[in-house]
């Protein structure tokens, strides 16, 4: 009698899930059709009441939305140069589209329809916008070309963070033509890039500028004289270890971090409230960049550097002092001064540190370039803080450093 009712109830209980989640279905099943699909196919009504703010290379256009219940969106449609039309959407929940792309500054017409849930379009209302100038025009023709410690420098600023490619020109003496180097990438409010491996002669160089859009500038060319560079004989570096210098963890000693090999071993430390390298230079030098290699496999994570400070000292034999922490370039703290304060970049690909590419890692595993700031004075040592890690550890590897400058 049990074993009957038990099934009886099994039986029950498989047909009530069964129709519960038939209901739900067929709910999620309507509820997307009337989002994607309506059958009334009458014409909406146009948008009306239209202004125009005009800013850097678009517009912002805004309207009164028509009184239609179908409503999905509005749709803009317009040339942004002579080879390309774009469209821009915007919700029924908004009343402003903003149109973008222009290449040029002048005027240009933009198209505006409504559109029903049935794709059943509007009557047309032809706006006419004038775009400022934009950003990648106005961008490369105020870069300053300056000479810099072997090749030219491009600063600049990029006050809306527009998203550009630089693209570096060098006039090959050989082939009687301009050789283009690899792309630089800008999305900052400062555009700091330079060319390298010049010799110190007179060398033409130019310079345009992209757009995500397609739109190209016309090249700005200068002839400059690159100041003398050279990489830092790495034979001559010491360790110079102070008190405050972190503790070493496995083997990897600090002086693996300049030793001229990119594979194992490396700089490696144990917890420690800061984690510092102290190294001599054997020289006396002005330092114009230099080149940091992390350990492979942990890119864009664990104890590899995010952050970090390079200190210099002018002096024969600097004494420890403990560094103040969150300081600005120039700050002296003893026998030593923060030449400058880093950020390793973030993927170039745009993705997040812990979804980067192939092409993201091997961008890391050539090397990282950093410029170091122009005020910085000649040095006798060096010391590397890391102030943060990309896994937020207070340890650190790391694999190799280049130094490259001017020796005096």
């Amino acid at each position: 009698m049990k074993k009957i009712t038990y099934r009886k109830s099994f039986v029950f209980l498989m047909l009530a899930i069964v129709l519960v989640a038939t209901f739900f279905a067929s709910c999620k099943k309507a509820e997307n059709n009337q989002e994607a699909i309506s059958n009334d196919m009458t014409k909406p009504g146009t948008v009306s009441n239209v202004k125009v703010e005009n800013i850097n290379g678009a517009a912002k256009i805004t309207y009164a939305l028509p009184n239609s219940k179908n409503l999905l969106y509005v749709l803009a449609r317009y040339a942004i140069n002579d080879n390309r039309v774009r469209e821009t959407k915007a919700s029924y929940y908004t009343d402003t589209v903003l149109v973008d792309g222009f290449a040029r500054e002048k005027e240009y017409e933009v198209t505006l329809y409504a559109v029903s849930r049935a794709n059943v379009m509007s009557d047309p209302v032809v706006v006419k916008v004038h775009p400022k100038t934009p950003n990648y025009v106005l961008i490369n023709s105020n870069l300053d070309i300056t000479a810099d410690f072997g090749g030219a420098n491009f600063f600049g600023l990029n006050t809306n963070k527009s998203s550009l490619s630089l693209h570096l020109l060098v006039y090959n003496e050989t082939t009687r033509s301009y050789d283009e180097q690899e792309p630089e990438y800008v999305s900052t409010d400062t555009i700091d890039v330079s060319i390298r491996n010049l010799t110190p002669t007179p060398h033409k160089v130019g310079v345009f500028t992209k757009d995500r859009f397609g739109n190209v500038s016309d090249t700005v060319f200068k002839t400059i004289t690159p100041l003398f560079e050279t990489m830092l004989d790495k034979s001559k570096f010491f360790t110079y270890r102070l008190p405050s210098d972190a503790p070493i963890g496995y083997g990897w000693e600090f002086r693996y971090f300049f030793d001229g090999n990119l594979g194992d071993p490396g700089w490696h430390t144990l917890s420690a409230p800061k984690t510092i390298g102290t190294f001599g230079l054997g020289v006396s030098a002005k330092i114009s960049r230099f080149v940091i290699w992390q350990r492979p496999s942990d890119f864009y994570g664990y104890q590899n550097t995010r952050k970090f400070t390079i200190w210099g000292s002018t002096k024969d034999a600097p004494t420890d002092t403990t560094l103040p922490g969150n300081s600005a370039e120039g700050t002296v703290a003893g026998d030593w001064i923060n030449l400058g304060n880093f950020v390793f970049p973030n993927p170039p690909s745009g993705l997040l540190p812990s979804q980067a590419n192939a092409a993201d890692k091997e961008f890391v595993a050539k090397g990282v370039n950093f410029r170091m700031p122009r005020s910085a004075p000649a040095v006798k040592y060096i010391r590397y803080e890391c102030t943060q890690t990309w896994g937020g550890l207070d340890y650190v590897n790391a694999m190799e450093i280049s130094l490259y400058g001017s020796p005096l």
